[in-house]
C-alpha cells in the first residue's frame, strides 16, 4: 500500500521560500501523479499543484504560479514544492496525495494522502 509522507513547513517570513518534501514509500511512485494540496483554517482544501507520473507536465493554481514549482525523482520515490515569494495567505497545512497515471484538480480523485506539514508565512 502506499504510504505518503510530507516534511520541510515551518515558519517562514514573507518574501521567503521553502521546499517541501513527500516521501512515498510501499509501492515505487512512478505510476502515479502527485499533487499538492493545502488547508487553512476555516477554508476549503484547495490543489495547488500537481505532476504527473510520466513527468510530462506539471499544472499550478494561479494563485501559485511563478511563484512555486514541483519536480520530482522516481528513483528516490520523492516528490518536491519549492515555494518562493511566499506570503502570508500561503499559510496552511500542505498536503501531498497519489492518483493512478494523471492529474484531477478534484480531492476526491487521489486515494492516498499524507498527513500533512504546516507552513507559516508571517512577519
Amino acid at each position: 500500500q502506499l504510504r505518503l509522507v510530507e516534511s520541510g513547513g515551518g515558519l517562514v517570513q514573507p518574501g521567503g521560500s521553502l521546499r517541501l518534501s513527500c516521501v512515498a514509500s510501499g509501492v515505487t511512485l512512478d505510476v502515479y501523479a502527485v499533487a499538492w494540496f493545502r488547508q487553512a483554517p476555516g477554508k476549503e482544501r484547495e490543489r495547488v499543484s500537481c505532476i504527473n507520473s510520466s513527468d510530462a507536465g506539471s499544472e499550478y493554481e494561479d494563485s501559485v504560479k511563478g511563484r512555486f514549482t514541483v519536480s520530482r525523482d522516481n528513483a528516490k520515490n520523492t516528490v518536491w514544492l519549492q515555494m518562493n515569494s511566499l506570503k502570508p495567505e500561503d499559510t496552511a497545512v500542505y498536503y501531498c496525495a497519489a492518483a493512478i497515471l494523471r492529474c484531477y484538480r478534484g480531492s476526491q480523485a487521489y486515494e492516498n494522502w499524507g498527513q500533512g506539514t504546516q507552513v507559516t508565512v508571517s512577519s
